[in-house]
């Protein structure tokens, strides 16, 4: 089977996507974008709890790769347009995450998200998003809505860590755009040096 990489926030949805993924046989590494100073501790705790039942469930390592975020939000909160911020965000999200699959010889992406179940996650502003990234993505979840995610979450004892107290992302815009054009996109990334950032951010991914 093949090797994946799979974007673990803290929330419910990721952990659920990677059992699915890893229910099929694949192995998966995880990369967790750590957005201190938006956030506090308790995401990236989540997600090692997260790992460690995905572990015991599996009978297989999960190796954690935590990525430092939060000065790339302060570049974007700084230098593009906000309404826009979530998907460049996830640009460089799914930018991190390719660099990791280079990394670890991993051949696909794997996400959490669901059709519409946030403003980064309508159709237009998915495609926004992730034709920043050459390899394949998967999305177990694409079509499933809260309450199945919830349920199927309950079922793995993820949602009881997913849902402990924290402190949400504080970058996120009062009105975020639920529609996106590429070129739009791509203009305000002019703004800005892509390559020096992620770059910068490559270079410290910490393996735990």
């Amino acid at each position: 089977m093949t090797k994946g990489i799979v974007l673990m926030s803290g929330g419910i949805d990721s952990p659920v996507a990677a059992d699915m993924v890893l229910s099929r046989g694949h192995d998966l590494v995880a990369v967790h974008m750590d957005n201190r100073p938006f956030t506090d501790e308790t995401p990236l705790e989540k997600v090692r709890d997260h790992l460690q039942l995905l572990e015991a469930r599996h009978g297989r390592r999960l190796p954690l790769y935590v990525l430092p975020h939060g000065k790339t939000q302060v570049t974007l909160m700084r230098n593009t347009d906000r309404h826009v911020g979530c998907i460049l965000c996830r640009r460089f999200m799914w930018r991190s995450a390719e660099k990791m699959a280079e990394r670890e010889g991993a051949s696909f992406l794997v996400t959490g998200e669901a059709l519409g179940q946030v403003a980064s996650q309508t159709l237009s502003n998915m495609r926004s998003a992730t034709v920043a990234v050459r390899l394949p993505i998967v999305r177990p979840l694409i079509g499933f809505d809260k309450h199945e995610i919830e349920a199927r979450a309950k079922e793995l004892g993820t949602y009881a860590v997913s849902t402990r107290p924290g402190l949400c992302c504080q970058a996120v815009p009062d009105r975020p755009a639920t529609r996106s054009r590429l070129l739009q996109i791509q203009g305000e990334e002019e703004k800005i040096d892509v390559d020096r950032i992620l770059e910068e951010v490559v270079r410290h991914a910490e393996l735990l």
